[in-house]
Formats: C-alpha cells, structure tokens, sequence
C-alpha cells in the first residue's frame, strides 16, 4: 500500500506524479463505446477535420479520469474510504491521441470527518498537463481518507 493517510498529508504539500500517460486512438475510442457516447468529435475523424481542432479530440471524462488516476499510487492507494465530490472541473485545452499527461497535485484542504473518528477529508487540487506543458485539466476532488490506527 503507497498511499498515504490523513495525517501524512499537510495543506500546501505538492506532488509532481512520476506517472505519465501517452492517451491512444483506442483510449479515447473504447471509453466512448463504454460510456455510450456517440459524440463525432471524439469518434469521426472526417467530421473533426471541419472543426476549430481540425483533428478528433479525447473525451473530456476519460481525461478527467486519467487525471485523477494518476494520482492515485502516491496518494490514496489502500488509503482511501472514497471520493465525497470533485468541484471545479475545467478543461483548458483539448486533448489529442498521442498527447502524454502528467498530473501535479496539490492539498487545498484538510479537516477531520465529523461522523467518523477514524477518518479526515481532504481536498484535492489535481492540474493535468500535455507534453507541451499546457494545463488541460483542473479539478478539486474531496476524499474520505483513513487516518492511522
């Protein structure tokens, strides 16, 4: 288990993922079909061609989710009780297959649960970035973290 639990973590603490991610036509194909989403943006390659990006662009939530997963096996491996919400979600720049993400998070904020004592919540401030260093995802997600014993 690598991550960590509520006491480990101070507001302020940044981590800079070691995991990247090169996102393929297949990524973005497969979770459209999953998720039942027949969007041409994300699926037609002729139709994307008319389009301010000239090219297919990677679903929005597939991006968020790989944001989000990245961080997990520094974070909140084996250490989490679940996610309470994620706020302020933006997409700042698309995503194209063969771009690659890394993710820096950020602890915005941390108090301890009121119903439960053996657990604290903890916000989240997940930034994604292309190879080029441009921000394509922000996110802030509110997890239900163990604190020890």
């Amino acid at each position: 288990m690598s991550g960590l639990y509520y006491e480990e973590f101070e507001v302020g603490m940044e981590f800079n993922h070691s995991l990247t991610r090169t996102v393929t036509e297949m990524d973005n194909v497969m979770f459209c079909a999953m998720t039942h989403n027949p969007q041409p943006l994300h699926l037609d390659e002729e139709f994307s061609k008319q389009t301010e990006y000239g090219q297919r662009i990677v679903n929005s939530l597939f991006t968020l989710g790989l944001v989000i997963g990245v961080t997990v096996a520094e974070t909140t491996l084996g250490t989490t009780l679940g996610n309470l919400g994620m706020t302020d979600i933006r997409f700042k720049n698309p995503v194209f297959h063969g771009d690659t993400i890394r993710v820096v998070t950020r602890i915005k904020s941390m108090r301890e649960s009121k119903s439960r004592p053996n657990a604290g919540l903890i916000e989240f401030e997940h930034i994604g970035y292309n190879q080029r260093d441009q921000e394509i995802a922000y996110c802030v997600r509110t997890g239900l973290m163990r604190k020890k014993g």
